[in-house]
């Protein structure tokens, strides 16, 4: 294989929370009385907390918030996005999403997430497959959030990998960025397909497939 390790984003790539981060947020922003849609909430992806609710304040009319209520406020969106998450099962993992984590596990790739989500460990319980990953780098060890590569550079270096024997898998233009940003291939879906230098473009999670049986 021309790849010995893949690094799966999570949110959008293995499962979809999408719906809870959009109630979750609606609530903030409500309080707020902040316009808050679908596509608002698009350009949260891939981005931290504290970012997505900066992104958030742009159509903030008020006083400024302090750091103080800022905190505050990322902290309930967090709490009542974790309440929804423990809805989440082993059947919120699609067989598409299964049948790629076995082709790449019967194949000797070793697996890692790169998520800038702080509650990666906790989606991966839920859905019952957080044993299956070698390494799980998330918003828990990072600093800095994609665009930047720190996640991913952190995974490979938990897998004791260099970048260019791994390839990163995302969903989002800011996960794109951050993977070629630190010198790995990418395979994007979603609107990571869109970022022209990506190196494959995947209609499905399942066309991952596809682009390893092809380079073995």
């Amino acid at each position: 294989m021309k790849y010995k390790g893949i690094i799966f984003d999570l949110d959008g790539v293995l499962c979809h929370t999408d719906r809870f981060h959009y109630e979750a947020w609606s609530i903030i922003a409500e309080k707020l009385n902040i316009h808050f849609d679908e596509q608002v909430n698009n350009l949260l992806r891939g981005v931290s907390r504290m970012e997505s609710l900066e992104r958030i304040l742009r159509n903030h009319s008020g006083q400024p918030l302090s750091e103080e209520q800022k905190i505050e406020l990322a902290t309930e969106k967090n709490d009542n996005y974790r309440e929804k998450l423990m809805d989440m099962n082993p059947s919120d993992l699609s067989q598409e999403a299964q049948d790629v984590l076995d082709y790449v596990q019967k194949n000797g790739i070793k697996m890692a997430i790169g998520s800038s989500s702080k509650n990666a460990k906790l989606i991966l319980d839920r859905i019952g497959i957080t044993d299956r990953f070698d390494a799980i780098a998330d918003g828990n060890h990072i600093t800095r959030s994609k665009p930047d590569p720190e996640v991913f550079l952190l995974a490979a270096d938990m897998l004791k990998l260099p970048p260019s024997e791994c390839l990163v898998v995302e969903d989002a233009e800011a996960g794109a960025e951050a993977a070629q940003a630190g010198g790995f291939d990418c395979a994007g879906l979603g609107d990571a397909n869109k970022v022209e230098t990506v190196n494959y473009k995947l209609t499905t999670l399942g066309n991952l497939i596809d682009v390893l049986s092809s380079r073995a």
